[in-house]
């Protein structure tokens, strides 16, 4: 028997386990600090109220014999994938119920896509860059490359024509750094895909919080049904984080060498995972009605004011940012061209803040914090008022 040996290549420690760590050894030795946690993106707010009827509605049913449901089908139940294409549409962009496969949140499946791609497939992904998509393909044994994202270009890392690859990895607004591609930007990247004979997985977790023109869907752009898969989650836009559910879709047409890919996922997914249960889909069916996305919609306009109130501290300190706008991140540059750990510290020490250190998320992270508005607005506050009030402390 031999261990994978791919795994001996993954960094030792996964990033928010070491700012967990980090935090809670503080917290440890300083049992009277107030930690305000501005790092890991997880949600604060409640599910909606049209979300928890529905999910009891179901649960109710699964307590009477007439209307228990056993094993949902694989692809998801087709109430949810109609009520997904559906939204599609409220913004322009045409996705058939039949090209929808439900899952139990987009990082599971970016990372599962894999197991239909052979391993001997060059990757691309930019830099800085959600772990998972990093990692996931290093236990693949495959060969990754990187698209620098910098303040030169916005944090919007573009396509090499001088560089091949055939699995490209974009997300957009960005986690970590919240820039949001353009529809030209997209475009290009299409373009360079269709060129390469290439597959891009794109990363749409934070669509919702989009609020300019930028495309909420790889499928809004020319040319993106024949070479991209789309990844969507409502963990942060209907507060799903602990639910779990979110959706991928696989245009019909996308094919290669001679395999239609939504038929190789359908054939992965019935053979290594059962679905999301009947009160889940149901809580999410909700998500997408109309009172559903009202609900919701007021949980997204909390983070983005809380967005609001740090992007506001760093104009008032002068500090170069990206994201807030149309993502719940907020990525600065540290001070003094800082350390991005040594930063985390002093802010820790300091402010008992918590950020997490753009290091983690790539080489071109270095120098960078990234600050979340999932935290309480009072907490949000709070914790810039203390940034603001010690930040010559900080910055020494």
């Amino acid at each position: 028997m031999k261990i994978n040996s791919n795994f001996d290549n993954l960094v030792p420690s996964y990033l928010f386990a070491k700012v967990a760590e980090k935090t809670e050894k503080y917290a440890a030795a300083n049992p009277d600090a107030d930690i305000i946690r501005m790092g890991i993106g997880d949600v604060t707010l409640p599910l909606a109220p049209i979300v928890v009827e529905a999910m009891k509605k179901a649960a109710d049913e699964m307590g009477k014999k007439e209307t228990f449901k056993g094993y949902p089908s694989y692809e998801g139940y087709e109430f949810l994938r109609n009520a997904i294409s559906g939204y599609y549409s409220s913004f322009g962009v045409q996705v058939s119920s039949d090209e929808v496969f439900v899952n139990d949140g987009a990082k599971s499946d970016c990372g599962n896509i894999g197991d239909i791609f052979s391993a001997d497939n060059t990757v691309l992904v930019a830099d800085p860059v959600y772990p998972v998509y990093v990692d996931t393909n290093i236990m693949a044994g495959r060969k990754i490359i990187y698209a620098p994202s910098s303040k030169e270009n916005g944090f919007c890392a573009m396509p090499d024509r001088n560089v091949h690859a055939d699995i490209i990895y974009l997300c957009s607004p960005n986690n970590p750094t919240g820039a949001a591609y353009s529809k030209e930007q997209l475009a290009q990247w299409v373009s360079y895909a269709l060129e390469n004979d290439a597959v891009i997985l794109y990363d749409a977790a934070y669509e919702a919080f989009i609020t300019d023109d930028s495309p909420r869907s790889i499928f809004a752009i020319e040319g993106a049904r024949e070479c991209a898969i789309e990844f969507c989650s409502l963990s942060k836009t209907a507060g799903f984080t602990g639910v779990r559910c979110g959706y991928t879709v696989i245009p019909k047409e996308l094919e290669r060498n001679g395999h239609n890919i939504g038929k190789l996922w359908y054939r992965r997914q019935s053979t290594k995972f059962n679905g999301v249960s009947y009160p889940v889909q149901r809580a999410a069916e909700a998500v997408f009605s109309p009172e559903g996305q009202r609900q919701t919609r007021e949980n997204i306009e909390y983070y983005r004011r809380n967005a609001a109130v740090i992007m506001q501290t760093m104009d008032d300190l002068g500090i170069k940012y990206t994201g807030g706008k149309n993502s719940p991140y907020v990525w600065i540059s540290c001070p003094n061209e800082m350390n991005s750990w040594d930063f985390f510290d002093i802010l820790l020490e300091k402010a008992n803040v918590v950020a997490t250190p753009g290091e983690g998320f790539g080489e071109c992270g270095k120098g960078c914090m990234r600050f979340t508005s999932f935290a309480g607005y009072e907490e949000t506050k709070e914790a810039m008022r203390r940034i603001k009030e010690c930040w010559s402390e900080l910055t020494k």
